[in-house]
């Protein structure tokens, strides 16, 4: 059965960094694009930033020069870095991916990881 964890998440002050990681299990043929969201409660999710098997990367405007998405193809891992840190950043953040299984291609989640951006 094919899983993705993250982690990383945590309590950081204004102007910190933290850095998430997604790790996908299972028996896993193929990983296309990878990618963070965050969700706020009471609000929808949002795109944070994505990334192609290959590399190719896109940010939300509010996350560009801030944030860093990458990935690690051969432990099948996503990272998300993230500097400068406001606390309109605070959500839970959710890591996704299109993924070939025996069950062929599927999107997955993780369980989500709670980012707080507090003094």
């Amino acid at each position: 059965q094919v899983q993705l964890v993250e982690s990383g998440g945590g309590l950081v002050q204004p102007g910190g960094s933290l850095r998430l990681s997604c790790a996908a299990s299972g028996i896993i043929f193929s990983i296309n694009i990878m990618a963070w969201y965050r969700q706020v409660l009471g609000k929808q999710r949002e795109l944070v930033a994505t990334i192609t098997s290959g590399g190719s990367t896109k940010y939300r405007d509010s996350v560009k020069d801030r944030f860093t998405i990458s990935r690690d193809n051969v432990k099948n891992t996503a990272f998300l870095q993230m500097i400068s840190l406001k606390p309109e950043d605070t959500a839970v953040y959710f890591c996704n991916a299109l993924i070939q299984s025996s069950d062929g291609w599927r999107d997955y989640w993780g369980q989500g990881t709670q980012v707080t951006v507090s003094s």
